[in-house]
């Protein structure tokens, strides 16, 4: 018999908009401290407004870039969001999985580095990670490279570029 995790290792990615997973998913997957833990932007609990104001503003990028950020879905089941976001002249990768599925992001990572190959648009696409990242060799194994510290919201986060062409 096949373990949760084997199961999910063969089971379906798909991404689909922010729009067609219901927010009270999104509340609880942002609530939860094991999320909070490595996002220093996230500051206070959320609740069902900022759920409707985080997608509305996600759904702004799809219509000023043509791309943003998905809810992933694992067999239909919502397991996390991410995507592409642009930021000045960068495609910036973010990913948040509900802590159930963190031992997935290696392979949804590698179908969304196979979307930014094929899209045109996608030179580069940069990575900002909160200085509580601590295990980061999965950034030189996937060929990123580390290029300095930046600041975003006052915060600061440890930037990577991986070229996509």
């Amino acid at each position: 018999m096949m373990s949760d995790f084997e199961l999910k290792e063969r089971s379906a990615i798909d991404f689909v908009r922010l729009t067609d997973v219901s927010l009270e998913d999104i509340v609880s997957h942002m609530n939860d401290p094991r999320v909070a833990k490595h996002m220093p932007l996230l500051t206070s609990k959320w609740t069902h407004e900022d759920a409707k104001d985080f997608v509305t503003k996600k759904e702004g990028t799809w219509r000023r870039d043509g791309l943003g950020h998905w809810a992933i879905l694992i067999d239909g089941v919502y397991v996390g969001w991410g995507g592409f976001q642009k930021e000045g002249e960068d495609w910036d990768f973010g990913l948040v999985l509900k802590p159930g599925n963190f031992g997935l992001g290696m392979r949804i990572f590698r179908k969304a580095i196979e979307f930014a190959r094929a899209d045109k648009r996608i030179d580069f696409i940069t990575f900002l990670l909160p200085l509580s990242r601590k295990s980061l060799g999965v950034m030189s194994r996937v060929g990123a490279e580390f290029v300095g510290n930046t600041e975003q919201e006052g915060e600061i986060f440890k930037r990577y570029e991986l070229e996509t062409k």
